[in-house]
């Protein structure tokens, strides 16, 4: 029997610990931190105030100042979502997903509108998604997976 080395097994302990890093860091498609746009940190107060209406306006100057950041397509898909204008919360949800297409916020939420929508089945390829993006789980699939099951269970759809 081979004696291994204990250079060979502190460098495989190495290149596990950075697999281990690597998988734990977001990737270039998980959520970007928020942008440092006041316009955006406001409108993410209006919204956990459920303030949609009021959010809008500064999620569009947040959105002409940083055209290509997921998180600002997220919220304005949400906030449209919520005032119902579903068809503007299809196209910012596309759009992040187009920039990031793993962001968790976007793939739920997209899922949740198309349950509003009926589509069960895009909802699942969306829940799909995130148990891809989470191997480990994540709030974002535990909460579409909630969702989905009650949408089953309220219209029989899935049995």
């Amino acid at each position: 029997m081979r004696r291994i080395g204990l250079g060979f097994l502190a460098s495989m302990a190495a290149a596990c610990l950075l697999s281990a890093a690597a998988a734990a860091a977001p990737s270039s498609e998980a959520p970007r931190s928020a942008p440092s746009n006041p316009d955006y940190a406001k409108a993410e107060e209006l919204i956990e105030a459920e303030k949609f209406a009021e959010a809008l306006p500064l999620l569009r100057k947040a959105e002409a100042n940083e055209p290509d950041n997921a998180d600002v397509h997220n919220y304005l898909g949400y906030a449209l979502r919520k005032l119902e204008r579903y068809d503007a919360a299809l196209k910012h949800y596309g759009i992040a997903l187009r920039i990031a297409p793993r962001h968790r916020g976007a793939n739920e939420y997209l899922g949740e509108l198309y349950l509003v929508l009926g589509d069960l089945a895009r909802a699942e390829e969306r829940l799909a998604v995130l148990d891809r993006a989470c191997p480990f789980g994540c709030e974002e699939y535990t909460e579409l997976k909630d969702e989905i099951a009650t949408y089953k269970a309220r219209t029989g759809k899935g049995k």
